[in-house]
């Protein structure tokens, strides 16, 4: 079930609503819990009932291994078992075929591939219960009850596209009575959020993507300029996307009066690669950082070691996002800036260069630049296909616009308005359409305050409550041509 939905926005959402806070309201907080890890399990299971199996068995290893780890006999030893289990598994639905291509084309072997249908949003659920196994075992989570343990994995609007959450964020607030009230403020707030993530996701979003499905579909044909504006369509797509879907989490999780963790926090604006990685899947990044960096060696042992720490998470990082080779050369891409940087951070505090106010734009705009051309491999099929495309985009070969780039900006509900004022279609409507979006995304990605920075400052009032409902009423009514989120992949 998606969020951008008329069955989640109008059936799902105001009956798991009602259930959990009617259920809390009479004093039954257990069955109140047990109602919304039903309603997540039908969450996750609408989008195919095979589905549900593979996440309730993984809910079950993982809690027995939970509960075996707390008897405190061999710990270790029982951390490796349920992290070898959840990367098996993980493994298993999301490279197997992967594996067994790169075999074939290695040793001429002819084995077929299985077509795994791989689970949505198995990658973050997995990280999310190797997390809680993780601090189990050393002694930050005590033990749970296996209901507060389920609702931890299940709560439906982070259970497939993230935050990857943890314990502390989370079961706290579910066993705190004091959120089991309806209360209006954080139903308000949630709504001004959701809505909000819903316009990025369906308006914005959803427009650069068709876009850039067709350029990406048909880059053979493609000129230099046309190539660079393909790619700049994706990256803003993807922003929007991941951005909308975190602003959406957040909004839903507000009106059960939970607080989800920041996911996204104006990547586009950072200075350096380490600062976009600070602000874009804050939790991934966190994640490697607790799990992998840090039992590595972190920065403890030397400038070298260090260097191979950052290329390592990277380079999972990378593998992380999917099974393909464009996925490790991106990931590999990050790394290698991301040690430079760290290397041109040390020789800049030795030389101490003077600090001048335009190498902070100029830093922000190279760092987009790097960001951009990078999301080509993240993008392409293949690792010929992303190159092909840069290589157009460097040498500007060809020229011209093909006029399903800027067709794919014609929203009906642009022309609507046109007829109702008597236009029947203005000359080059859909260039100046596509124009417009490029605008708009430029300004509320680089010059806007994010939702998040809002939040604290924000009062409500008549119109800007009216201007709520314009856009959701503005995006519900486009609905019906939505894609599902680019996460749901990863």
């Amino acid at each position: 079930m998606l969020f951008n939905s008329h069955l989640f926005i109008f059936i799902f959402l105001p009956l798991s609503l009602a259930g959990y806070f009617l259920l809390n309201h009479f004093g039954k907080p257990r069955f109140a819990k047990l109602f919304l890890v039903g309603m997540s399990l039908w969450f996750y299971a609408y989008f195919h009932l095979s589905y549900l199996f593979i996440i309730l068995s993984s809910i079950l290893f993982n809690y027995m291994i939970h509960l075996l780890i707390t008897t405190g006999k061999r710990p270790r030893l029982l951390l490796f078992l349920g992290i070898t289990g959840n990367v098996g598994i993980l493994c298993y639905y999301k490279y197997f075929d992967f594996l067994l291509e790169n075999i074939n084309l290695l040793f001429h072997t002819s084995f077929s591939l299985l077509h795994v249908l791989m689970p949505l949003g198995i990658s973050f659920f997995t990280f999310q219960q190797i997390g809680f196994l993780a601090d189990t075992a050393n002694g930050k989570v005590p033990r749970e009850n296996f209901l507060d343990y389920a609702l931890f994995v299940v709560f439906f609007p982070q259970l497939i596209a993230g935050p990857i959450v943890s314990h502390e964020e989370m079961i706290p607030q579910f066993k705190d009575s004091s959120l089991k009230t309806f209360r209006f403020d954080h139903f308000y707030r949630g709504i001004r959020i959701f809505t909000l993530g819903l316009s990025k996701k369906v308006l914005l979003a959803d427009t650069f993507g068709k876009a850039a499905d067709w350029g990406f579909a048909n880059y053979v044909s493609l000129g230099g300029f046309e190539t660079l504006l393909v790619i700049l369509f994706y990256t803003f797509q993807l922003y929007f996307d991941f951005s909308g879907y975190c602003d959406m989490a957040r909004g839903v999780g507000s009106m059960f009066n939970i607080e989800i963790a920041v996911n996204f926090l104006s990547p586009y604006k950072s200075k350096s690669i380490i600062e976009f990685w600070d602000r874009w899947h804050i939790t991934l990044g966190r994640f490697f950082t607790r799990y992998v960096y840090i039992p590595l060696g972190g920065n403890r042992k030397g400038a070298f070691r260090t260097y191979c720490n950052i290329l390592i998470v990277f380079l999972i990082s990378g593998i992380w996002h999917g099974a393909g080779w464009t996925f490790v050369v991106w990931g590999c891409l990050h790394g290698v800036l991301n040690v430079l940087t760290h290397i041109w951070r040390k020789l800049r505090s030795r030389i101490r260069f003077p600090k001048v106010r335009i190498f902070q734009p100029i830093s922000v705009v190279l760092t987009f630049v790097f960001v951009t051309l990078t999301w080509c491999f993240f993008r392409a099929s293949t690792i010929s296909q992303a190159v092909c495309m840069l290589e157009n985009v460097f040498t500007m070969a060809g020229a011209g616009l093909h006029k399903q780039i800027p067709a794919a900006f014609e929203l009906s509900e642009f022309f609507y308005v046109m007829k109702f004022f008597g236009i029947t279609r203005l000359p080059g409507a859909s260039l100046y359409c596509m124009i417009g979006f490029l605008t708009a995304a430029v300004v509320l990605i680089f010059f806007c305050k994010n939702i998040y920075e809002t939040e604290k400052t924000y009062v409500p009032s008549v119109p800007r409550t009216l201007c709520l409902a314009f856009l959701f009423v503005w995006s519900v009514l486009s609905l019906s041509g939505v894609s599902s989120f680019l996460y749901f992949n990863f």
